[in-house]
């Protein structure tokens, strides 16, 4: 029976994934074999030292101590492209929230006094101060074109928009789902420089903080706009309410609201709901809660931030174990050599590694004692050994 802790509350679609037969999950478990959450905060956390493992039901991982779990041999699996149609619509509903003054219109409307025909009066008056614009030949600028990139790019084009995309990571199944109008910049400033509106979908980290800061917002063309419904901190607060009190930008939607920007007339923030609806939370806890079973049951790593992905057929000869270590030399040599002094002819073998993390899955013909999986533990460099039978 494996032992799954939730730490927020994960949709019933996710954890009836997880067989009642084969798994016990709840927030209260003791000696949990994986954590499971969404959005808490694990990094002043006191991690049981039975957890081998840990799912987000999301793609960003800032809540995750990464670094730690990978030192004690745990993967940290997100869901990568599960929630990117909802965070689509959101940065769709910002493009039209940008160019047309909807909620500053909006907030006009509902603050008139005096009965109809003053209100009449006063709405053909001041409708002048939010006259917008169309999207149609305007170009936005997209940095990252990962699963959400590619479709904020592609409905953009659907739109009749310009776009130009900046990825330098860029995996070829995201360019062959790009749509072939979508033009590549081949650097940061060199997209928005071409661009009416900027919109940011990559993770945060030290190579991204304040990545769009107050020197590209001045390469941005004269009244554009910039939206924001990635992460905190990719975009310099400060430097954006400069641009809109210069007049030089004319809207920041985001989706991270900060004293600085939560009340300023040219900003619209809302309150992180890029993958706020049912269908994201369902699809996050079915592909996390799938890739957890995977691991624990089978040895996979399909989607994890800090294991290389590792798949391998299970034969049907004997046990299977599972290897984590530090990548250094001969560490699949000491793992065959002590399998072979027990007598065990190996089956299938494969290694890969990421980092400083190398990962080995092993099929042997017959069992593996338990003695024998105490000796590869004892192996400088080896952080975790399982044995699935």
């Amino acid at each position: 029976m494996y032992k799954i802790q939730t730490l927020n509350n994960i949709s019933a679609k996710g954890l009836e994934r997880l067989p009642r037969d084969r798994y016990e999950t709840g927030s209260e478990i003791q000696h949990p074999d994986a954590i499971l959450l969404r959005s808490y905060k694990m990094h002043n956390m006191e991690l049981p030292d039975s957890v081998i493992a840990v799912g987000r039901a999301g793609a960003g991982v800032n809540n995750i101590p990464v670094e730690a779990m990978s030192a004690r041999g745990v993967p940290v699996f997100n869901t990568p492209g599960a929630n990117a149609n909802a965070v689509k619509e959101l940065v769709l509903a910002g493009l039209f929230l940008a160019a047309r003054n909807i909620c500053q219109a909006w907030d006009y409307a509902r603050n008139l006094d005096g009965d109809d025909a003053t209100l009449s009066k006063e709405v053909e008056a001041g409708k002048k101060h939010y006259r917008g614009y169309e999207l149609p030949g305007r170009t936005l600028g997209v940095i990252g074109l990962g699963a959400i990139g590619v479709k904020v790019a592609n409905a953009a084009r659907g739109l009749g928009m310009h776009v130009v995309g900046f990825d330098p990571g860029i995996t070829v199944s995201s360019a062959w789902a790009l749509e072939a109008g979508v033009r590549q910049a081949h650097s940061v400033d060199e997209l928005v420089s071409r661009c009416d509106v900027i919109t940011m979908h990559v993770p945060y980290n030290d190579h991204t903080a304040n990545l769009i800061n107050a020197d590209r917002l001045r390469l941005l063309r004269s009244g554009g706009a910039v939206l924001n419904f990635s992460r905190a901190g990719i975009v310099d607060d400060q430097a954006v309410v400069d641009a809109l009190e210069e007049g030089h930008l004319t809207a920041y939607i985001n989706d991270f609201p900060t004293n600085l920007t939560k009340n300023h007339p040219r900003c619209v923030t809302l309150p992180h709901l890029g993958a706020s609806t049912t269908e994201a939370e369902d699809n996050c806890a079915i592909m996390v809660a799938e890739q957890l079973r995977d691991y624990l049951e089978s040895g996979h790593i399909r989607n994890s931030v800090n294991f290389p992905e590792v798949v391998m057929a299970r034969g049907d000869k004997g046990d299977r174990m599972t290897v984590v270590n530090a990548n250094v030399p001969n560490m699949l040599g000491q793992i065959s050599t002590t399998l072979a002094d027990a007598g065990l002819n190996i089956d299938d073998m494969y290694n890969k590694s990421r980092g400083e993390l190398a990962y080995t899955v092993v099929d042997v013909e017959g069992s593996i004692p338990r003695e024998v999986a105490e000796v590869i533990r004892r192996i400088k460099g080896v952080l975790k050994v399982r044995v699935l039978d």
